[in-house]
Order: structure tokens, then C-alpha cells, then sequence
């Protein structure tokens, strides 16, 4: 890979959340090397509030996020992806969508805090613990030198990363 500005998509299933969360972080923690974007396979209507909430309390510009479908990221207009990243939670048997092409694609699954049942200090637990985790596989992946690997190594390297249960990241 060649030095320049990588374009990074995480899909999960509403992009309400998981995805959002990350799509923010890249774009935090990134800096200048990444595009970052974020989608789902059935997209909400919009953000949960929730996640806005996290995200406006850690500093993230949310008015630059909305709930969008994966399929905008299809097709010869689309921007040109360099890693894909699910964050759907197979466990919960969420469908995660293979991505087709040559781009660097992994598997970061973690549980879906939306799903959470309880008080609302129990759903904030989620959302937090659900940013937490991104958060370390973020900073993780930014700290990978991409123009120095090759794809293989790559490749490897985000597998390694999202090998790494969700649990054991908060």
C-alpha cells in the first residue's frame, strides 16, 4: 500500500450505534490518514440517542453522522474502501454481510448495547462499555504502520485485532 489516505466502512446491522461509534473514533483518533465512514445492513431511521449521547459526552462532532444502508457503498460511484469492518454481534446470530472485492475486511463483533434491557443507567453501561471496546480496537488499528505492511500482513494484523473478545477490552 502506498502512502496516502485509507477510506475505512463499518457495517453492523442498524447503524445506530456500534458502527457509528467507530466510524467516530476513526475519524477522532485517525487523523489525517483515514476516511471514515459507517453503514448498515438495515439502517434505523435514526442515531440512537444513547449513542449520540456517548459520543457528544467524549467530544465528537455528531452532526456529521446519520443512520445510511450499506448499499451506498456499492456500485462505481462509491468511494473506493480500502479495510472493511463488521461490528455485528454473530453470537446474537446478527447478519453480518460478506463483503465481495479486494479490500482488507475484518470482524470486530461485539454485542448490540440496543438491545440492552433494564434501567436507562443500564443501557448507558452498554453504550459506554460498547464504546469502550471500539476504542481500543481503534487505537489499535491506527497504531498499525498500513503503508509499510503488505496486504498479507495487513490482513493478519486486523484479524489479530478483532480476535479479541469484546469483553476483554473494556
Amino acid at each position: 500500500m502506498t502512502d496516502r489516505k485509507y477510506t475505512v466502512l463499518f457495517i453492523c446491522v442498524g447503524n445506530s450505534a456500534r458502527s457509528i461509534f467507530a466510524e467516530s473514533l476513526l475519524r477522532s483518533l485517525g487523523g489525517d490518514r483515514f476516511n471514515a465512514y459507517s453503514a448498515g445492513v438495515r439502517p434505523s431511521s435514526e442515531l440512537n440517542p444513547f449513542a449520540v449521547q456517548v459520543l457528544r459526552d467524549k467530544g465528537h462532532d455528531v452532526s456529521v453522522l446519520r443512520a445510511k444502508n450499506f448499499a451506498e457503498f456499492v456500485g462505481s460511484d462509491a468511494p473506493q474502501l480500502d479495510f472493511v469492518f463488521t461490528v455485528c454481534d454473530q453470537a446474537a446470530a446478527e447478519e453480518c454481510p460478506v463483503w465481495e472485492g479486494q479490500t482488507i475486511s475484518g470482524h470486530w463483533g461485539m454485542p448490540d448495547p440496543v438491545k440492552v434491557q433494564g434501567t436507562d443507567a443500564q443501557k448507558a453501561l452498554a453504550f459506554q462499555q460498547a464504546y469502550g471496546a471500539l476504542k481500543h480496537r481503534i487505537s489499535a488499528f491506527v497504531a498499525l504502520p498500513v503503508e509499510r505492511l503488505d496486504r498479507i500482513a495487513l490482513q493478519s494484523a486486523v484479524n489479530g485485532i478483532g480476535a479479541r473478545s469484546a469483553e476483554n477490552l473494556v
